[in-house]
C-alpha cells in the first residue's frame, strides 16, 4: 500500500448514518424544527425541545435604502462607488421609527460637494447610456470629471459643458468614434464651448488622444447602416486611400465617412439611400453629395480597391 492510500484510509471520515431522534417518540425519520427566534430544536410531534442555543446559519437579509424597501434586500454593505471619497465608510441608520435620528445623522456626516459630485456622476451615467457608450468610456468619464472638479476647473462654468467635454475625450482615449457634431447634439453644448471645454481639459491634465480618423466612424456608420462587413471593409480601403492621397485635406473626418459610404455603396449598386447616408453621421446631404463628387473625380486612382 503506498503512502497516499495509507494516509488517505487513516483519515477519520464523519458518519453520515448519525441521525437526532425525539427520545419520547422514538421515530426512526423524525419530525425537527428549527425555531430560530429562539434558538431551539423542538420535536414537531410532542414538542419536547431536543437542542438549545443553536447558531442561526441562514443568510442576513436587510435593506440600504432609505425607503427600507425590502424588495432592494442585500447581505452586503451599499455598494462602494470608487469615485467618491470614503464611499467605502459609510455608516446609514435606519429611518423605521427613527425619522429624526435619521435626518440629524446624515446632516452631521454627509458632505454637501459629496453629494453634489454624485449628482453629477449620475448625470453623466444617464448621458452615457443614452449614448450607448460602454461601461469602460463611462468610467473613464467619471473619473475625468473628478479630477476638474479637484483642479477647479468647473467653479463658475456651465457643468453640462464640461460634461459633454469629458465624454468627448473618454471617447478619444478608449479610441470610441464619436463626433464633435454627435457629442453637441447629444449634450445640447454649443461646439464653441465643447470645444473650449475640451482644451481646457488637455492642458490641465496634458492629455495625448490621438486623431480620429474617418475609418473609426465608417465602422459604426456601416452597422447602422446595415451593410455587410465586405462593404465596410471596401469603405474602410477608400477612405484610407483617400487619406493617403491628400484628396480630401480639410474635410471633417464626418463628411470624408459618409461621402465614401455613398461613393461606394452608389458604385456598386447597393440601394442605400443619401437621407439615410446622413441622418446616420449627421451630415448635411449637399456636403455628402459635393464630397462624393469630388471622390468620385478621382475614381481612377481608386479602381484596384472597387475589385476586392
Amino acid at each position: 500500500m503506498s503512502e497516499e492510500e495509507s494516509s488517505t484510509s487513516s483519515v477519520i471520515l464523519p458518519d453520515l448514518n448519525i441521525r437526532l431522534i425525539c427520545p419520547i417518540c422514538k421515530n426512526p425519520q423524525p419530525k425537527i424544527i428549527e425555531e430560530y427566534v429562539n434558538g431551539d430544536l423542538v420535536c414537531g410531534e410532542c414538542g419536547l425541545v431536543l437542542s438549545d442555543h443553536i447558531i442561526d446559519t441562514r443568510s442576513e437579509w436587510r435593506t440600504f435604502q432609505n425607503d427600507d424597501n425590502e424588495k432592494y434586500a442585500s447581505r452586503v454593505g451599499a455598494p462602494v462607488d470608487p469615485f467618491l471619497p470614503e464611499a467605502a465608510l459609510e455608516t446609514m441608520i435606519s429611518s423605521k421609527g427613527k425619522s429624526d435620528l435619521t435626518k440629524t445623522h446624515f446632516k452631521a456626516t454627509v458632505d454637501k460637494n459629496t453629494l453634489t459630485l454624485k449628482h453629477a456622476l449620475h448625470e453623466i451615467e444617464a448621458m452615457c447610456t443614452l449614448m450607448d457608450l460602454s461601461k469602460e468610456v463611462i468610467d473613464t468619464t467619471k473619473q475625468l470629471y473628478k479630477r476638474t472638479v479637484e483642479e477647479k476647473l468647473i467653479r463658475g462654468k456651465n457643468k453640462t459643458t464640461f460634461y459633454a467635454a469629458c465624454i468627448y475625450v473618454a471617447c478619444r482615449i478608449s479610441k470610441v468614434a464619436r463626433s464633435f457634431k454627435e457629442i453637441c447634439a447629444s449634450t445640447q453644448v454649443s461646439k464653441k464651448l465643447l470645444a473650449h471645454a475640451v482644451k481646457n481639459l488637455v492642458a490641465t491634465f496634458e492629455l495625448n488622444m490621438g486623431l480620429m480618423t474617418s475609418e473609426d466612424l465608417i465602422t459604426r456608420f456601416c452597422n447602422r447602416l446595415g451593410l455587410t462587413p465586405d462593404i465596410e471593409r471596401i469603405c474602410s480601403k477608400i477612405s484610407q486611400r483617400i487619406e493617403d492621397l491628400g484628396l480630401l485635406t480639410g474635410r471633417t473626418q464626418n463628411t470624408i465617412a459618409a461621402a465614401t459610404i455613398h461613393f461606394i455603396t452608389t458604385t456598386l449598386n447597393i440601394p442605400i439611400s443619401i437621407d439615410k447616408i446622413a441622418l446616420v453621421s449627421g451630415m448635411a446631404v449637399h456636403s455628402i453629395k459635393s464630397v462624393s463628387r469630388m471622390i468620385y473625380s478621382e475614381k481612377k486612382k481608386l479602381s484596384d480597391l472597387l475589385g476586392d
